[in-house]
């Protein structure tokens, strides 16, 4: 097993210089959120056995360095032209790289775009939600990957108590007044494991449990293999092409 906060560290040597952050694809529009216009990075401090991401995850030096501005233009230019009021960076976990990430929402909050910051909340302490919460623009959504521990290490490999990192986060944020919400990962859970969860997210904020979002796995050729090496079946799973509408 291995510890998150680590592995965050020798990714960031891999896809951060100073200010300029590693991207894969850039930009790309989508129907998510009711349309945003999509940065995806490379580099992850997770090893989820049902994400999305290839190679950009597991090859983080693929791709090719972009400051913030040259983010935010393609992101703008892309946003514009679809008729878009959202952006966001996905693909991989954008808040790697702080100093990108800050200089990047600095010129969202210059524009009229809302900035969709989705991430896995093993970064967002309480110096980083405070950092966050002088953005208006800003909407962050923290994805749990699974209910509980035990869950959570069996779908991502890492240590167990690492789960508790983004129930934290949650709670920085909240505490700093940043404007976020709960997702989860529920392919493999339990219907007892998500009373649980439910019950741990209104211990930090009463509306927490209310709007908790459901995540389920996509079944990309990529993620069947990772799930058939890993022994493990979702007990709910879509097809990329057959996606429900409320889930986007």
């Amino acid at each position: 097993m291995y510890d998150p906060l680590q592995l965050a560290r020798e990714v960031e040597r891999l896809v951060v210089e100073e200010k300029r952050r590693r991207y894969y694809r850039i930009p790309r529009p989508g129907d998510w959120y009711g349309g945003i216009a999509t940065a995806d990075c490379c580099g992850c401090c997770l090893r989820c056995v049902f994400c999305w991401s290839g190679a950009p995850r597991d090859n983080p030096s693929l791709g090719r360095l972009y400051s913030p501005e040259e983010v935010f233009r393609e992101l703008e230019a892309c946003a514009r032209r679809f008729n878009y009021g959202k952006l966001r960076v996905s693909g991989n976990e954008p808040t790697l790289g702080k100093a990108h990430l800050l200089a990047l929402l600095e010129l969202v909050e210059k524009s009229p775009f809302t900035f969709i910051l989705e991430t896995n909340g093993m970064l967002l302490d309480r110096s980083y939600a405070r950092d966050l919460s002088g953005f208006r623009n800003l909407h962050v959504r923290v994805s749990l990957k699974g209910t509980n521990p035990q869950e959570f290490s069996r779908l991502t490999g890492a240590r167990p108590e690492a789960f508790e990192l983004p129930l934290q986060a949650l709670k920085n944020l909240l505490d700093e007044g940043v404007s976020c919400h709960p997702a989860v990962m529920l392919s493999f859970s339990p219907r007892q494991g998500v009373v649980e969860l439910k019950r741990r997210l209104g211990e930090i904020d009463p509306s927490l449990p209310g709007r908790l979002e459901e995540e389920y796995v996509f079944l990309y050729p990529h993620v069947e293999e990772r799930l058939r090496k890993a022994g493990i079946r979702p007990l709910t799973s879509y097809l990329p092409g057959k996606i429900p509408r409320q889930l986007r």
